[in-house]
């Protein structure tokens, strides 16, 4: 299942991809006199992932066929809107520590976003002043689905609550004017994520292609196999010192082929115009321009 928010009449509304297009459930779910969570956060904290799949399986296509939108036509949200957290990892792909010339981490590398930060699909992005040096990261996003404190590495997967699409935009000169990393990585726009959340049922996580791209020149092609520290074990590890709540998003590292590691003669950091995509199989294609 595939869930996006869209903007309708100035209201953020909660919506499933189908083949005949975005099926507008609030709308549907009144129809059918079913309650249901107006957002994907309310959704997730509430638990109606099954009472949704039972009003998608009662869809009868003839008689709700204005239900169904054209995604080219709809304006889209992030797929999560209030996170508690989102939380990154750094550093989770070998060929991309040797590409910055790091040393691959005992373990995971922490840092974090803010919701300023966060952006929808297809939103443009302003070009942050005080900086030269804009980088794309495409990452595999987690979003937590129930309440996860202590738990074991075995157990972590049944955490999730669903995956998407994300880009860690990176002001490398901002970001290492000290040793803490934040100022460069949480300016406003810089967490785009979406367009959709694959519920986890759907999805290995372990076995993903990803790909970035600037106005269509391929950077990033990887796999999310070479992740140093896969989702299972960061979730476990990141629950050992906080509880993650429903809704939490966990950036899970970028692979190799980001600006910061080419030579000085190759490096080509983003400008004013460029349109970012980061795909990942199974999930889609997240696009972004800075202005």
């Amino acid at each position: 299942m595939k869930l996006l928010h869209f903007k309708k009449e100035n209201r953020v509304k909660l919506g499933v991809k189908t083949e005949k297009g975005v099926l507008d459930l609030q709308s549907v779910a009144k129809q059918l006199h079913v309650e249901i969570a107006g957002t994907i956060d309310e959704l997730i904290k509430k638990d109606q992932l099954s009472i949704l799949q039972k009003i998608i399986d009662n869809v009868n296509q003839e008689e709700f066929s204005s239900f169904y939108l054209r995604e080219q036509d709809l304006i889209l949200e992030p797929v999560i809107l209030n996170p508690e957290k989102i939380l990154c990892i750094g550093l989770n792909y070998r060929n991309h520590i040797q590409e910055t010339k790091e040393n691959i981490p005992e373990t995971p590398v922490l840092f974090s976003k803010f919701n300023n930060a966060l952006t929808a699909h297809k939103e443009k992005i302003l070009f942050p002043k005080g900086s030269e040096k804009v980088d794309y990261e495409a990452e595999l996003v987690i979003v937590i689905g129930k309440q996860a404190k202590d738990i074991e590495e075995k157990d972590a997967l049944s955490y999730v609550f669903g995956y998407t699409a994300g880009n860690d935009f990176s002001a490398r000169d901002l970001q290492f004017l000290t040793g803490q990393w934040l100022i460069g990585k949480t300016l406003d726009g810089f967490a785009p994520v979406g367009p959709y959340i694959v519920t986890a049922e759907t999805i290995d996580p372990s076995n993903l292609r990803i790909q970035s791209k600037v106005n269509g020149e391929l950077r990033q092609d990887s796999n999310t196999k070479y992740m140093i520290f896969n989702c299972a074990k960061i979730i476990s590890y990141v629950s050992k010192y906080m509880t993650l709540k429903p809704g939490d998003m966990i950036f899970t590292g970028t692979p190799e082929g980001v600006t910061l590691g080419h030579t000085a003669e190759g490096k080509k950091y983003l400008k004013s115009g460029d349109e970012i995509e980061i795909i990942i199989e199974k999930i889609g294609t997240l696009k972004n321009k800075l202005i």
